[in-house]
C-alpha cells in the first residue's frame, strides 16, 4: 500500500460576525467571512499542489458541528471532514493527529487557515521530512511566534500540553516540550498569518508583487487565486493595490 501522509486545515465554517473577528473593523463581518472563505480556498490549493504521486490526502478538521454543507463550498470534495468539538487548541491538534495516524496515515501534517499566500513546497518538505529516518517534529515557524504548521509522525501528547496558546510564546514552548522529550525539531522557513490589520496590510502587499522582508530568497509564494479575485473587487479595502501585480510577475 503507498504512504500517504494526512494534511489537515485546522479550520472553523466562515460565518458572518464569527470569521475573522479582529478584521471585522476593517472589512465588516460579511467581509471577513468571505475573506475567510477564500483563505480556506488557497490553502486547499496549496494542499492540492502537492502531487498525489508524492501520497498526501487532504483534510479539513473543522467546527462547529453540523456545518459540513457550508464547508463543503470552500474545501474539495475530495478532502475528507473531521468535525471537532469544542476545545482548546492544543486538545483539538493532539485529537487530530492521533485519529489521523490511528487513520493509517504515515504522518500528519496540520496547518492553520490564515496564511492563504502558504507556498506548497513547504508542505512538501513537510511530507519528506517526516519520511526521512527517525522520529523528529515538523515546525514551520509563524512571525507572531505561533506555527503555522505542524507535522509529526507519532503523537507527543507533551508538545501540545501547558502551551500559551494565542500568545507569541506558542513556537518557543513547543521547542521546550520537544527538548524535554528528546524529540529533535526540523524547522521550515519563517511563514505569516493574516488574523489583524497589520498582517492583512502585509498581504495586499504581498498580493501587488512586494514579497515581505523575511521571506528567503527563491521561496515562491502560493497563488492565492481566490484571495487575490476577492481583494480585487471594485470597493474592496485597497483593492487597487492588491491588483497591481501579480505574485507570479515580481521579481
Amino acid at each position: 500500500m503507498r504512504a500517504e501522509t494526512a494534511i489537515g486545515i485546522i479550520c472553523k465554517t466562515p460565518r458572518a460576525g464569527h470569521s475573522k473577528t479582529r478584521l471585522i473593523p476593517l472589512l465588516g463581518p460579511e467581509g471577513a467571512a468571505a475573506l475567510a472563505s477564500c483563505f480556506l480556498r488557497d490553502i486547499a490549493s496549496a494542499i492540492e499542489a502537492v502531487p498525489r504521486s508524492v501520497g498526501r490526502q487532504g483534510y479539513a478538521v473543522f467546527a462547529p458541528e453540523g456545518t459540513e454543507a457550508e464547508l463543503r463550498s470552500c474545501i474539495p470534495m475530495d478532502f475528507q471532514l473531521i468535525c471537532r468539538r469544542d476545545a482548546t487548541l492544543g486538545v483539538v491538534l493532539l485529537g487530530a493527529v492521533d485519529a489521523l495516524l490511528n487513520a493509517g496515515h504515515d504522518g500528519v501534517i496540520l496547518v492553520n487557515a490564515d496564511s492563504p499566500t502558504l507556498p506548497p513546497i513547504l508542505l512538501a518538505a513537510a511530507i519528506a521530512a517526516l519520511r526521512a529516518e527517525g522520529d523528529r517534529v515538523v515546525l514551520g515557524p509563524a512571525i507572531d511566534g505561533g506555527y503555522y504548521l505542524i507535522g509529526l509522525k507519532r503523537s507527543h501528547r507533551e508538545l501540545f500540553s501547558d502551551i500559551p496558546w494565542s500568545t507569541a510564546g506558542v513556537l518557543d514552548a513547543t521547542r521546550g516540550r520537544a527538548a524535554e522529550i528528546g524529540l529533535p525539531v526540523l524547522e521550515l522557513p519563517l511563514w505569516y498569518d493574516v488574523d489583524d490589520a497589520e498582517s492583512y496590510d502585509m498581504l495586499v502587499e504581498e498580493l501587488a508583487g512586494h514579497a515581505p522582508a523575511f521571506v528567503e530568497p527563491g521561496l515562491q509564494s502560493g497563488p492565492a487565486a481566490a484571495t487575490r479575485q476577492l481583494l480585487g473587487k471594485v470597493g474592496w479595502p485597497m483593492a487597487d493595490l492588491a491588483r497591481e501585480r501579480p505574485i507570479a510577475q515580481r521579481g
